[in-house]
């Protein structure tokens, strides 16, 4: 209701909803004075509504049950004194002043009281120590089935336009410290249309076949001979020796990684349309301690922490145990 600027759709909102309800209050009333004959038998003659179908369809005009229309008005009565003490006539806010946001933040809140030191417990420590205690590595498995699954997949290898998190190819880098702030943060890649740029569809081509042959990919040699021509427009973001740039978050095109696709028509495409991708932040609804131990998982799906981040966190975690 708050996108409305106008008074109108509150005034329509409420007259909608009690007419409803007391129309059905009237509605119920009416049919309440209808009452069965007890001295009828079941199998003697019932009123009719009049109403007769394909010559002997007859409606019968059969009171309802008392039973039934005694537990419609206590719905009814319900209805009422729902709409009283919670939100759901217009702007009215309900005499308990409940919203969904509200109780949606209180249960936030309560569980980062009852789960919040189990995770900061973990902030002192380095994100490859993390990785090296297994109570931490089985939570982040399940911070990362729960709110990272969706888009990389359960088992971190990703999907067309979502990155692999088990390779050490990285936009951005991979080390635990910046895989730490993409998450907290969220990054934001653009890869802008270069089909102009270029001159047109043939320049486009040439160009992809360029790029396929950087990666030692099946191309056409003659093509890419003048798609390396004009493949200065790319140069300054993917570099001269398109190895790309992480403070970018550029790709190296000289692997044969591709986010998108490396068949020839994908490139095309991608050269012509360009691409629009974003990683959600996760800092602000997770906090630093979940994205801290999430950090230290992602880290391991690609990296194995060595002797000395086990030693340390077999220290760390000999001296919590000292009384």
């Amino acid at each position: 209701m708050s996108d409305f600027t106008s008074g109108f759709w509150n005034i329509y909102i409420v007259v909608l909803t009690m007419l409803g309800v007391f129309g059905c209050a009237i509605l119920l009333y009416s049919q309440s004075k209808i009452k069965a004959d007890p001295n009828q038998q079941h199998d003697g003659p019932v009123g009719t509504t009049g109403h007769i179908w394909d010559e002997d369809l007859t409606e019968l005009n059969t009171p309802m049950p008392r039973w039934w229309m005694f537990l419609f008005y206590i719905t009814i009565i319900f209805a009422l004194a729902y709409l009283f003490l919670y939100p759901g006539l217009g702007t009215y806010k309900g005499k308990l002043g409940w919203t969904s946001s509200g109780q949606h933040a209180a249960e936030l809140k309560q569980a980062e009281n009852d789960y919040g030191p189990l995770f900061n417990q973990y902030l002192k420590q380095d994100l490859k120590a993390v990785a090296a205690d297994p109570k931490a590595h089985a939570m982040g498995e399940r911070l990362f089935l729960t709110y990272c699954a969706q888009c990389h997949g359960s088992d971190a290898r990703g999907n067309k336009g979502f990155p692999n998190l088990t390779d050490k190819d990285w936009l951005h880098g991979g080390s635990p410290d910046i895989i730490k702030t993409t998450i907290m943060g969220g990054r934001h890649g653009v890869m802008p249309p270069m089909g102009a740029a270029l001159g047109g569809d043939k320049d486009v081509e040439n160009v992809a076949n360029y790029v396929l042959s950087l990666s030692g990919s099946t191309h056409d040699p003659i093509k890419a001979v003048f798609g390396k021509a004009k493949f200065g427009a790319c140069m300054a973001c993917h570099g001269a020796d398109a190895h790309g740039n992480q403070a970018l978050g550029t790709p190296n095109l000289t692997d044969k990684i591709w986010l998108y696709g490396g068949s020839l028509e994908t490139i095309m495409e991608t050269i012509r349309k360009g691409r629009n991708n974003t990683m959600p932040a996760f800092g602000e609804f997770l906090g630093e301690g979940k994205v801290h131990v999430l950090a230290a998982y992602i880290w391991s799906l690609s990296n194995t922490p060595g002797t000395a981040e086990v030693a340390a966190t077999a220290d760390t975690t000999a001296a919590a145990a000292k009384p």
